[in-house]
């Protein structure tokens, strides 16, 4: 098998409106030629071609999107299908995986690419030392094993039906085996651009590759560059002014002036992008239930909504699962704001009040700052006293996030349950933002173990739907809001009808999918 489908493909909505009405052309009509740019958010001065510190779109557009390629690919429309893989099947069980690889395909520097930088690349996240967020998902294997030069074999420690989704993270980019060293110091990969120049936090040039095994279906700009514009207004003007042909993360407070402008079009897609308040569950006070609960009922998120994301979006329950996942539920209980409620389950922590701080940053998300005192501002009722403490942008994701008891973030969402729950509510994960383990839901961890593995997709909906209650009710996560991604292009760029809805500036493969209007 080559392609799994999964619920709910994405529509493009104004995006596609724009395109038909203006005439540009679809895919079918794409060409080779021109340059694209793009101002980008999520750069650190940090970065580097090491995907295992990837976290956020300026890296994973330059590395997965660009430079790169992995096992497999999450398509604009929802569907997997082989990257570097050509196909692959499970045994009965989905604990045996067979992956028959791409032939003929070179890195940048000349070597063939065959099954041995597949296990190289892979065990880089199980190194020692090595901190890498796809960690969980590499110690899940027990053995690869090389059958030829052009087929792997995985076994995994217990049947993993979304295992091809995973091989699909920005984390498990495949560099050459022996020169892995040398690949992260150059940018080296087997992706449709090299790399020209980089300049960490501050811009990225990659040439497109003669001769690649996507020619005619991707890849159709003659050069990329990325610069780092970490500030939305900077980045804004960049558009407006002609100095860049596409922008992530669009202030929405201007959208207008975006909108005015007759060589601007906005791309709005729904998506599972969340934004959230996590709480660490192991230091007190959130490590009480009842504190977590006043804390959900605390909070209006409809006001967010309108007053935030300006109606871009819609209210979140507390669990990561959205309308694009396959087993999202859709009849749970909504939790609403209820000050009454609230007080009760502070009654019930022994409290009368609550004084906490709440630390917020344009980094996790824009609008993060006044989200928070949005928040300051209807736990008051409650008897809650939130301190919002304003974080500098630089540094958020290292100094505060996974490290202050109560801050604000965001999630890019997954394509399956299984990947969106092991990323960050598994036990022991690195990047389990609540430190939500079993102490908090033996449970939760029971089942996340349980459907994983299995095959069945009635029983497989049980225990997502059971899994959702139990973090809307007790998880350490308030996620008040999904937002939909907001970007703008440049009438000069054109691009297909469907714009992938996982990563912003679809799937983060824009230098990929999109051509010279």
């Amino acid at each position: 098998m080559t392609r799994i489908s999964r619920r709910g493909l994405l529509t493009t909505g104004a995006a596609a409106g724009v395109l038909a009405a203006s005439g540009l052309p679809l895919r079918a009509q794409a060409k080779r030629g021109g340059r694209l740019r793009a101002a980008l958010s999520g750069a650190n001065t940090s970065d580097s071609w090491d995907a295992r510190t990837h976290s956020d779109l300026f890296m994973i557009a330059s590395a997965q999107g660009s430079v790169f390629d992995n096992l497999t690919e999450v398509g604009a429309d929802g569907t997997l299908k082989g990257e570097l893989a050509t196909s692959w099947e499970a045994t009965p069980d989905a604990k045996t995986w067979t992956f028959n690889l791409r032939q003929g395909v070179t890195f940048h520097n000349g070597k063939a690419f065959g099954a041995d930088d597949v296990i190289a690349s892979l065990q880089m996240h199980v190194a020692e030392g090595a901190k890498s967020a796809a960690k969980p998902i590499i110690e899940s294997i027990v053995e690869m094993k090389k059958i030829t030069d052009h087929q792997v074999q995985f076994t995994l420690e217990a049947g993993n039906a979304d295992f091809p989704y995973l091989l699909s993270d920005y984390h498990l980019l495949m560099y050459p085996a022996g020169q892995i060293e040398e690949a992260i110091a150059k940018g080296i990969g087997t992706g449709l651009y090299k790399v020209q120049s980089f300049e960490p936090g501050v811009r990225m040039v990659a040439t497109r590759v003669d001769s690649h095994y996507k020619d005619g279906d991707a890849g159709f700009f003659d050069e990329i560059e990325y610069i780092a514009v970490n500030d939305n207004t900077a980045r804004m003007n960049a558009l407006l002014t002609g100095q860049v042909d596409a922008i992530n993360r669009i202030d929405l407070k201007t959208e207008a002036l975006l909108k005015a402008n007759p060589m601007v079009r906005i791309q709005e897609v729904s998506c599972n992008q969340q934004y959230t308040f996590p709480m660490l569950t192991n230091v007190a006070p959130f490590n009480d239930v009842n504190v977590r609960r006043a804390l959900k009922f605390a909070i209006n998120r409809q006001e967010m909504v309108d007053k935030i994301l300006l109606g871009h979006g819609r209210v979140g329950n507390d669990t990561p699962i959205g309308p694009a996942n396959q087993y999202f539920a859709a009849d749970m209980e909504q939790n609403s704001y209820d000050p009454d409620k609230a007080k009760f389950y502070l009654k019930e922590a022994g409290l009368s009040s609550l004084d906490i701080d709440l630390s917020a940053s344009s980094a996790a998300f824009e609008g993060a700052v006044d989200a928070a005192q949005l928040y300051q501002a209807s736990a008051k009722s409650a008897g809650i006293n939130i301190n919002v403490v304003q974080e500098p942008a630089d540094g958020y994701w290292s100094n505060v996030w996974l490290k202050k008891p109560f801050c604000a973030c965001y999630w890019s969402g997954r394509a399956t349950e299984d990947w969106m729950f092991s990323s960050a509510y598994e036990e022991g994960v690195p990047w389990n933002d609540t430190q939500w383990g079993r102490e908090d839901s033996e449970r939760f961890q029971d089942l996340l173990v349980e459907a994983r593995a299995e095959l069945d997709p009635a029983k497989r909906r049980e225990m997502y739907t059971e899994m959702q209650q139990i973090l809307r009710t007790d998880g350490g996560v308030v996620l008040p809001m999904f937002a939909n991604y907001v970007q703008a292009v440049s009438n000069k760029i054109a691009n297909p009808e469907k714009v992938g809805n996982l990563w912003q500036m679809d799937n983060a493969r824009m230098a990929e999918r999109w051509w010279t209007a």
